[in-house]
């Protein structure tokens, strides 16, 4: 599939794509930096918050796996339309739960349609943020990863600041839900519509365009990638959810020294997302990822070891500068071929968030019996295997993959 494009609609497609990413993170965090505020509204427990939130992982796991059905049925244009107004809805939902219904099972309904509409567009959005790395000729994936960071740094300061003020879930979840939908019919005047498949090939409708949506699961590449985004997945996901304990409790601190170290890792992470692809451009996706494994596995194992505090933040630096361009760069060398873009970009996706989703907690459980320290050497060696098989991101022979 080829596209003559202008440099200007290339320029407003890029515009649009940003948004799109940057209107998923402001999602995310909008709902998690109200749970507390949902928390004490319904009056639940933790035990119910984690029923939430595993109908919202289920539901996102499924929006994944069914994101190549929806791009070979109606395109990433119409489909990244469709599944932004569905997380509109949830988000919605989520409020009008909230305050106005007080109802768990609507917040349930919210969250799972929440859930479904971002994981599908995670990889519609990461589809076609590679699609104008290929007509640009740069890697630029890893800047709309940044994007993404960026909306959910701005998400969190707006529920901060809503708590804060007392505003309610439910209106701050609907100024949020009708921006998003703005944004996704904004954007929708500017992508491109495109159709996925080979010309030459010219299949007949989209139900054979579907064949060649699940045909990713059966090469062997699709999954040694999915090895490359689940070392990082899981180094992302452990950072977000156990680096702030581990300073606090394993390393004799604070809650605010935990915090500040999260912030370490969250900032190292978005200023290699912004800067990082000349980096990729210059010395290719292969080298550029085994040398971040490395300093992630370099990062982790400081973290865990450093006898003060000073070389903790340092290993929490290294951390995020070693897991920042992982996922991205595994998403580029998925969607290196246009005509499977994706549906491999949609398999490896699924590897990395079940790895995002499920590893974290399932961390925890280990933790209980081994301490939460010494849990971590399981994600630098995950790491380490990311690293090893980060061959598999080398450009497709015949393509216009990025990264030498």
């Amino acid at each position: 599939m080829t596209l003559e494009l202008t440099s200007a609609r290339l320029w407003t497609w890029r515009l649009a794509v940003f948004a799109i990413f940057t209107a998923s993170g402001l999602s995310i965090a909008t709902w998690a930096s109200r749970v507390p505020s949902i928390k004490a509204a319904l009056g639940i427990d933790n035990a119910t918050i984690g029923l939430l939130l595993l109908g919202m992982g289920a539901a996102s796991i499924l929006g994944l796996s069914v994101s190549s059905v929806i791009a070979a049925r109606m395109g990433t244009r119409r489909g990244m339309l469709l599944v932004m107004l569905v997380l509109a809805t949830g988000l919605f939902l989520i409020g009008l739960g909230t305050d106005v219904l007080a109802a768990v099972p609507v917040v349930l309904v919210g969250l799972m349609l929440f859930g479904f509409g971002n994981g599908a567009l995670d990889v519609l959005m990461n589809v076609d943020g590679a699609a104008i790395e290929v007509e640009v000729k740069k890697t630029i994936l890893p800047l709309f990863h940044a994007f993404f960071s960026l909306g959910t740094v701005i998400g969190a300061g707006l529920g901060a600041l809503a708590a804060r003020a007392q505003i309610s879930v439910f209106a701050h979840a609907a100024v949020i839900a009708v921006s998003i939908a703005v944004i996704a019919v904004v954007a929708f005047r500017f992508v491109p519509h495109r159709e996925f498949g080979s010309p030459d090939a010219a299949p007949a409708g989209w139900r054979a365009r579907l064949m060649i949506a699940l045909s990713a699961w059966r090469e062997p590449r699709t999954y040694v990638l999915g090895v490359v985004i689940l070392g990082m997945a899981f180094a992302e996901g452990g950072a977000n959810d156990w680096m702030a304990l581990g300073v606090s409790e394993n390393h004799d601190s604070t809650e605010e020294l935990g915090a500040a170290a999260l912030m370490v890792f969250s900032v190292a992470m978005t200023v290699l997302r912004v800067f990082g692809g000349p980096l990729v451009d210059r010395f290719g996706r292969v080298s550029t990822l085994r040398v971040l494994a490395a300093t992630t596995v370099v990062g982790i194992l400081l973290f865990i070891l450093a006898p003060n505090l000073p070389l903790v933040f340092v290993g929490a630096a290294l951390w995020g500068v070693g897991a920042s361009l992982g996922f991205p760069l595994g998403m580029s060398a998925a969607a290196d071929d246009p005509e499977h873009a994706a549906a491999r970009v949609s398999a490896a996706a699924t590897i990395g968030y079940i790895a995002f989703l499920c590893g974290p907690p399932i961390l925890g459980v280990i933790s209980d019996h081994i301490g939460l320290l010494n849990a971590l050497f399981i994600i630098a060696a995950l790491v380490a295997a990311s690293g090893f098989a980060s061959g598999a991101a080398k450009p497709l022979p015949g393509t216009r993959g990025t990264g030498h």
